[in-house]
């Protein structure tokens, strides 16, 4: 059955309450799904739609283990950084929510449908615009200051000197949020946008623990899993498991790397993920889980 869409507007109760004190929200937000708690800690992660491989795995990181301590992730669902923020919420079984530039009856874009699908099912999707409205692409900068509205701090992870992400930011800094950036090379492209907010202010996005202290929220302890269960691995496993490290490298790189078969080196990659040891937050890039 398809999940219905329902609506509110400003003077009904279930309108976001954040939202009610900046003027230049929408009347009518329509939802496909649930609205994000409004007493739980939010954090808005944004970047580039064409990432790095590092871009997308902080991303996922910080959203997976940001998720692990009972925060909120809000996104806009673009490829890229939005894309696997909302990935990383999902595996830690948290609540994600996507703030839309088209109509919530639309999935943008459509390589996403399957991530729309686990979304709303786990959270929600929302839109300020009527059902079947295109997503133009005037939408997205004006949906930007929905998704800081939301947050009560702004995480950009990749970004470009001008791009959507720093109009987010913007919003974020006009609406007296807290806005932090994942540091990058200076020589990279990708993390101009980044260093620019660093070096005008912004929290150096450097640990999950710098984002949960600004949240004066105190870590959970988590055990140490991965050494524990490492201690138990085969040989074989820890053969794979130790050409890895918190650096995503690609399956190639594996295969030339293992003096085992590439049919026996995906088995045990399948089942180090599914123990939790490593992760694949890009397809064909592998990598240790943090912690």
């Amino acid at each position: 059955m398809k999940e219905e869409i329902w609506k509110c507007t400003k003077f009904e109760e279930m309108y976001p309450q954040r939202l009610l004190v900046y003027e230049n929200m929408p009347q009518i937000i329509y939802v496909k799904g649930k609205l994000p708690l409004e007493k739980r800690k939010t954090v808005a992660i944004v970047g580039a739609r064409i990432c790095s491989h590092y871009g997308a795995y902080q991303a996922y990181r910080f959203a997976k283990e940001l998720t692990q301590q009972g925060v909120q992730i809000v996104s806009g669902l673009a490829k890229g950084i939005d894309a696997n923020a909302h990935k990383g919420a999902l595996d830690a079984g948290g609540n994600t929510f996507a703030v839309l530039g088209c109509g919530v009856d639309i999935c943008y874009p459509k390589q996403n449908q399957k991530l729309y699908e686990q979304i709303i099912k786990s959270g929600g999707v929302l839109s300020e615009f009527d059902n079947q409205t295109p997503p133009f692409a005037g939408n997205f900068p004006r949906r930007n200051r929905i998704i800081s509205g939301l947050a009560d701090l702004v995480l950009v992870v990749e970004a470009k000197k001008k791009s959507g992400s720093l109009i987010t930011a913007n919003y974020a800094l006009e609406q007296g949020k807290t806005v932090f950036a994942v540091p990058g090379r200076v020589d990279d492209v990708l993390s101009e946008g980044c260093n620019l907010l660093i070096a005008d202010g912004a929290g150096v996005a450097n640990s999950v623990e710098s984002i949960l202290s600004e949240l004066q929220i105190l870590p959970k302890k988590k055990g140490d899993f991965r050494h524990k269960s490492k201690i138990w691995l085969a040989s074989h496993e820890e053969m794979v498991y130790s050409c890895l490290d918190l650096q995503p490298k690609n399956i190639e790189e594996i295969f030339q790397e293992v003096s085992l078969k590439p049919g026996e080196i995906m088995e045990i990659l399948l089942k180090l993920e599914l123990e939790g040891l490593i992760m694949e937050p890009v397809k064909n890039y592998y990598t240790r889980t943090g912690g």
